[in-house]
């Protein structure tokens, strides 16, 4: 079953990775990136199955063009990938508000355009699959020094819920996938990391250590994640959540348990808070005491 992908973020890391591994099992992609022409190698490997298009995707405008093009060429988007994205290293504390959002533009408002320049196509085709990038951080979070880049993620994960719920009557299935460290780009070049406070050596430090000076490099092995999701592109039966790697299925499993348990114990003290409800009800057991 061929199909026409559109993935932002093809000129490196995940997105090049999986616009190699869909051309590889016969289908076609419109390969978005800054400069699409660093994408020369695969249009001469691959010819006309792969359309490069220059797109930044915090420019709502460059996004609907690009979508329009990819349509126009291929006559479809069947899987839409949301892949770009960076995260710079600081504390919050220090962090520069612009910094901040300049990575929230590109991580979390980059989806929405893509997102949001894509629906009327799929609506009307009705049908496809939108497939956002987050991480093992959009699911378990709390990773010291990259709030930017995680606050996004979760916002993802929020928007696409949405998402899945007002285009699922079209047919549209949404897939946020959650990975953990895999070997890209992501920690590397792409990364600034700025000043880190003594006061924050043992946390944003200690993060930023993990994730750039480890020799061994991350677990991930981007090319069977490509591979991954191209096989889950072609089923009907698609989640709405994928952790990819060992750490983000264990993590998101742990956090699930985590969350559940709390959930459970304060239960009854949640919904005392309706009218209706028994009011008021004993806390549990405080720990501490």
């Amino acid at each position: 079953m061929e199909q026409t992908w559109f993935i932002t973020g093809s000129s490196r890391g995940f997105g090049r990775t999986l616009v190699r591994a869909a051309l590889e099992a016969g289908d076609r992609v419109a390969a978005t990136a800054r400069r699409p022409e660093q994408l020369a190698d695969l249009v001469a490997e691959f010819g006309d199955r792969i359309r490069p298009i220059a797109l930044d995707v915090t420019d709502p405008a460059a996004a609907r063009a690009a979508l329009a093009e990819a349509h126009t060429h291929f006559g479809r988007i069947d899987v839409l990938v949301n892949n770009a994205g960076y995260a710079n290293v600081s504390p919050i504390e220090t962090t520069e508000d612009a910094d901040f959002r300049a990575q929230f533009e590109t991580n979390f408002w980059g989806v929405y355009h893509v997102t949001k320049a894509a629906i009327p196509l799929l609506r009307a085709q009705r049908g496809g699959l939108v497939i956002q990038f987050s991480s093992m951080g959009g699911r378990v979070g709390g990773s010291p020094g990259i709030a930017s880049y995680q606050a996004a993620k979760f916002a993802i994960d929020g928007f696409s819920r949405v998402l899945r719920a007002e285009t699922e009557p079209f047919g549209v299935k949404v897939l946020v996938v959650e990975p953990s460290g895999f070997r890209t780009d992501w920690a590397g070049s792409s990364m600034t990391v700025h000043d880190i406070p003594e006061a924050y050596a043992g946390t944003v430090g200690a993060v930023n250590e993990r994730l750039r000076k480890n020799d061994d490099g991350a677990a991930g092995d981007p090319v069977r994640a490509a591979a991954i999701l191209v096989r889950m592109a072609k089923r009907h039966d698609i989640p709405h959540h994928l952790p990819l790697g060992v750490n983000a299925a264990e993590g998101s499993i742990a956090m699930d348990r985590r969350l559940l348990a709390d959930d459970t114990r304060w239960r009854e003290v949640s919904r005392s808070a309706d009218f209706a409800e028994p009011y008021p009800v004993p806390f549990p057991a405080d720990s501490a005491l």
